[in-house]
């Protein structure tokens, strides 16, 4: 069901109105295509008695490489009555998915389909509690005979037409910056690499914009207007089903939406690692009125699933939100996320990543 309701969204996303709506709120940088789709996307949802909700979309979602080490872990030692056909297949072919994901990519961008050099980039990589994930992907892609760096922006060079860093040239970059337009001036080299299309970026601004800005969740919560651009009604009745109405905070709406402010969530456009979120339940007057004054979507609340867990030899619930990782509408892996709290967070006792595994 997950996997039909994000081939549903990348269908929407593919039709001229909602491109055409969808960049008219992005950067300038994001009307440029120059092919690629974006690998690892991120689909969230919340799992609940309508079935799956989408929560958000995310275009450099974490966390794939390491789910993929937990589940194979615990594959091995659950009980073989919950191997499923499934689980094994996506777990045994993940690196085989990766390397052809990271190769598509390249084509839609260049004619010859391997780069010789790969950067993994994101700000002071060594810092972010992703780190050893970008290990493991290093790791993955130097087994497959591509040299990857990772790199720190700050690293990269763009001089005649090339893209390097420590005196090799790279040709693709996977993309892990929260830096969706490449505005700060740390990140000058490959912003101009980019527009001159000297390196394969992935994923891009483009599809940042048109995946992963919040302010999509307008359209893609509008399946009468997805009709009328000519989404097909199976397409049109997943969304109707999956996507929580979501509306643009604004002046004129404001009365309206503090008065049923508690049965909504608040998420700045263009956050990220759920910063700057707000359970309208426990909105003040005064956070409210910031949130007028920032650039802000309301999405109807849909409350997470609870798991029961025991933790230090105590049973207790714990929130649990499923990540779809998928390329070009196709399931790569699927994860949970366990949590206590207003929003996902790996600072819980007993949460963190968890294997998912389909029955």
């Amino acid at each position: 069901m997950m996997e039909r309701i994000v081939q549903a969204i990348e269908s929407a996303s593919a039709l001229a109105s909602y491109r055409e709506r969808a960049l008219s709120w992005a950067p300038e940088i994001a009307r440029i295509d120059p092919g690629p789709i974006g690998a690892f996307m991120g689909y969230d949802f919340h799992l609940g008695p309508d079935g799956p909700q989408l929560i958000e979309i995310n275009t450099n979602a974490g966390g794939a490489f390491l789910n993929t080490v937990l589940a194979r872990a615990q594959h091995r030692c659950c009980d073989p009555s919950q191997q499923t056909a499934a689980t094994k297949q996506a777990l045994d072919g993940f690196e085989d998915a990766v390397l052809d994901m990271f190769e598509q990519e390249r084509k839609k961008q260049r004619t010859d389909s391997m780069p010789s050099c790969l950067a993994i980039v994101d700000d002071d990589p060594q810092s972010q509690f992703m780190f050893p994930e970008f290990q493991l992907a290093e790791q993955l892609l130097q087994a497959r005979g591509i040299d990857t760096l990772i790199l720190d922006p700050s690293e990269l060079e763009y001089v005649d037409g090339a893209l390097t860093a420590n005196g090799k040239r790279i040709d693709m970059v996977y993309n892990r910056l929260v830096d969706f337009a490449l505005d700060a001036p740390a990140h000058e080299a490959l912003r101009r690499a980019y527009l001159d299309g000297a390196v394969v970026v992935t994923p891009n601004p483009r599809v940042h914009a048109l995946m992963a800005d919040k302010r999509n969740l307008i359209l893609l919560s509008d399946p009468q207007t997805l009709r009328d651009w000519g989404l097909n009604e199976a397409e049109a009745g997943y969304l109707a089903s999956a996507v929580p109405k979501t509306r643009l905070v604004a002046a004129s709406n404001a009365a309206e939406l503090w008065r049923v402010r508690r049965e909504l969530f608040f998420k700045p456009v263009a956050g990220h690692g759920s910063k700057g979120v707000y359970r309208g339940n426990k909105l003040t007057r005064r956070v409210f009125e910031n949130i007028l004054e920032g650039d802000y979507i309301a999405q109807n609340f849909v409350p997470a699933g609870e798991r029961a867990m025991k933790v230090d030899g105590t049973v207790t619930t714990r929130k649990v939100d499923i990540r779809l990782y998928t390329y070009a509408g196709k399931s790569l892996l699927a994860a949970a996320r366990v949590y206590q709290g207003q929003t996902t967070n790996f600072r819980t006792p007993g949460g963190g990543f968890a294997p998912v595994f389909q029955l």
